[in-house]
């Protein structure tokens, strides 16, 4: 009776050695591992002047609708600005509609509060296609963008590309008194 209690032990603990492997490898399988957001970004060039921006986006799947924040926040603007222009990359291929395209006051949403838009700003918008295909956005506000504490934000309602992956919007602004635009930042935004 001992021996067979002692074999038994035996064939639990190989049983074991077996089993328990097995569900550690395979539990990842089954979970969804598709919704794990990672919040780090990867650059290939950091050391060429790029700026990183903040934005928000409320659907990151492709065809999908989605609204875009692309933020513009007291520490990204260096003086007033007159003009801002948005390069949209060529790979990010979704029709723009200038209804669909606002420029807000915003409050940037975290932990407690949603991302929200508090005052539209008036501003005439023009989209731009040039001869190869490079499209930007040019906003004019009616008044000066002030250098103060307030955040700023362009707003895209559109539907994501049929196509994932990263597309990265440069931003540029012309300061008051200025008559070209400066670089102010790139925002790289991604699409599953």
């Amino acid at each position: 009776m001992l021996k067979n209690t002692k074999k038994l032990n035996l064939n639990f603990k190989i049983l074991g050695f077996f089993i328990i492997p097995v569900i550690l490898v395979s539990n990842p399988f089954f979970n969804n591992t598709q919704d794990v957001k990672a919040g780090l970004e990867f650059q290939w060039d950091q050391d060429s002047g790029y700026r990183r921006l903040k934005w928000f986006q409320k659907e990151n799947k492709k065809k999908f609708r989605n609204t875009i924040y692309f933020f513009l926040r007291p520490s990204d603007r260096r003086t007033d600005l007159l003009k801002i222009s948005l390069a949209i990359p060529k790979t990010f291929k979704s029709s723009l509609k200038r209804d669909k395209i606002s420029f807000c006051k915003v409050r940037i949403g975290g932990f407690e509060n949603r991302t929200k838009c508090l005052e539209d700003i008036p501003a005439d918008i023009e989209i731009n296609t040039d001869e190869s295909g490079l499209r930007s956005l040019d906003i004019y506000p009616y008044s000066p963008i002030p250098l103060n504490k307030e955040s700023y934000a362009i707003v895209l309602k559109v539907f994501n590309p049929k196509k994932s992956g990263l597309y990265q919007f440069h931003s540029y602004g012309q300061p008051k008194g200025k008559s070209f635009s400066s670089y102010l930042g790139s925002w790289t935004i991604v699409i599953d």
